[in-house]
């Protein structure tokens, strides 16, 4: 089994279609960058589409979510706007979220862009994203997170967000659930001052 998964990760790298080569090259990433997975490309809200690689050189905050989530997931997107409230009272500047869906047969750019209306978040810096291309379970696993779809149409999943510094290597995660872990805004604050 895992040689077939490696001659599997082998064969995504070499296959890659012809948005990776935009892509920062893995040779120059550090080998615990979650930069380093099989070409992901997204589109935001907005529509733009992006290769997740391309996003290298900011920390940001990253995790995933389903639109038609009627409870943890809302509640993970207003945890995360209270998190860059409190950066903001303590002294931190914005950081860049990105959550992208694991339901992107549903989670079309129409359903992300009345979400981000419904939540008050805005592209650039806050990003709703579905996969247009590429194995968004292989960012699921590097960030902790697993899900699977249930008979009525919803997913079970845990909630996690990563705290990636600017070459995507993880920095610290929380469950962004109601409460904010003082810890993960520490990280943040820490990450922003070595700057």
């Amino acid at each position: 089994m895992r040689s077939f998964c490696v001659l599997w990760l082998l064969a995504c790298i070499t296959l890659a279609p012809p948005f990776a080569a935009a892509a920062t090259p893995a040779a120059t990433l550090p080998q615990d960058s979650a930069y380093r997975i099989p070409p992901l490309l997204l589109r935001d809200q907005q529509g733009t589409t992006f290769a997740f690689a391309s996003l290298r050189g900011t920390p940001r905050l990253v995790g995933m979510f389903y639109g038609s989530c009627q409870m943890v997931c809302p509640l993970e997107i207003e945890t995360l706007k209270r998190i860059e409230q409190t950066l903001h009272r303590r002294g931190g500047t914005p950081v860049s979220v990105l959550l992208v869906s694991f339901d992107p047969a549903r989670d079309d750019v129409a359903r992300l862009k009345q979400m981000a209306a419904e939540h008050h978040v805005q592209a650039p810096l806050f990003r709703l994203a579905r996969p247009e291309h590429g194995d968004e379970g292989m960012l699921a696993g590097v960030l902790g997170i697993a899900y699977r779809p249930l008979p009525d149409g919803s997913f079970s999943h845990n909630v996690v967000v990563a705290l990636l510094d600017a070459d995507g290597r993880l920095r610290a995660t929380t469950d962004a659930s109601a409460t904010i872990d003082p810890a993960f805004v520490q990280a943040i604050l820490d990450l922003q001052a070595a700057r």
